[in-house]
């Protein structure tokens, strides 16, 4: 029996007056999936996300996120996923516990849910001792797994991550995709671009989009069979650059 569908775009276009930034991308994303979501910068990537997560208004296409239309429901699709931004997402100047409490409010959490998330999160990420700390006192990595983790504080059944591991240390990056596989292992979807393509090889599937366009869609394994390649970064370079 096929997975539960949790993504599912078809035809998705996205202009800019005379530029096409999206032209026309399909695919299907199930529960419980880590889905790569490749691509060089200006090839479209970002711009697709921001229609799936609901902040921009596709120009023709269709796409429905957790069962929600991004047309017609982008409240509910806000309502219904996690969301990580490139650039740290949480508030420097509220200590981690205030970060927890607001973003925990936003989400619509009682008071009691955020509490006992608060606590939760906190012995969970072993920041006892720093927790009454300004998160501009974290380390990258750290404030990159707190935000990933408050991302999370609502239990999403889709997390969106947007370059999540940009500019932190490889030991850390590897932690932090130890999350993310704990996360899926639980059920929740996770749709994540990278520009490490080494990560693209801790993918379910990876997509990559070459000027707007889906130009492969696959397990790493099989793409790097396609290809006729050992590495992941080799497909990315034989798409995106046309090296044969």
């Amino acid at each position: 029996m096929d997975k539960e569908k949790i993504i599912q775009v078809k035809n998705l276009t996205k202009r800019f007056g005379d530029f096409t930034a999206v032209k026309g991308i399909s695919f299907e994303v199930s529960k419980g999936e880590i889905f790569g979501f490749l691509g060089a910068n200006g090839a479209g990537k970002t711009t697709a996300m921001k229609m799936l997560i609901g902040i921009s208004k596709p120009t023709s296409g269709e796409a429905s996120v957790a069962g929600f239309d991004v047309h017609s429901e982008s409240d509910k699709v806000k309502q219904n996923i996690g969301y990580m931004s490139q650039k740290f997402s949480l508030y420097d100047d509220l200590t981690i516990k205030e970060n927890i409490t607001f973003f925990g409010g936003i989400y619509g959490l009682s008071k009691l849910q955020i509490k006992e998330k608060t606590k939760k999160l906190i012995e969970d990420l072993q920041l006892q001792e720093v927790a009454d700390q300004l998160v501009s006192a974290l380390p990258l990595g750290w404030k990159q797994k707190l935000s990933f983790s408050v991302a999370l504080l609502h239990e999403p059944k889709i997390v969106f991550l947007d370059e999540p591991t940009g500019g932190v240390d490889p030991i850390t990056r590897r932690q932090f995709w130890e999350m993310i596989y704990a996360e899926a292992h639980k059920g929740t979807t996770i749709f994540v671009t990278t520009h490490y393509m080494d990560e693209a090889e801790y993918c379910d599937r990876v997509s990559i989009m070459v000027e707007g366009t889906i130009e492969a869609l696959d397990t790493p394994k099989k793409l790097k069979e396609q290809f006729n390649v050992t590495s992941m970064n080799e497909v990315f370079l034989k798409l995106a650059r046309n090296i044969e």
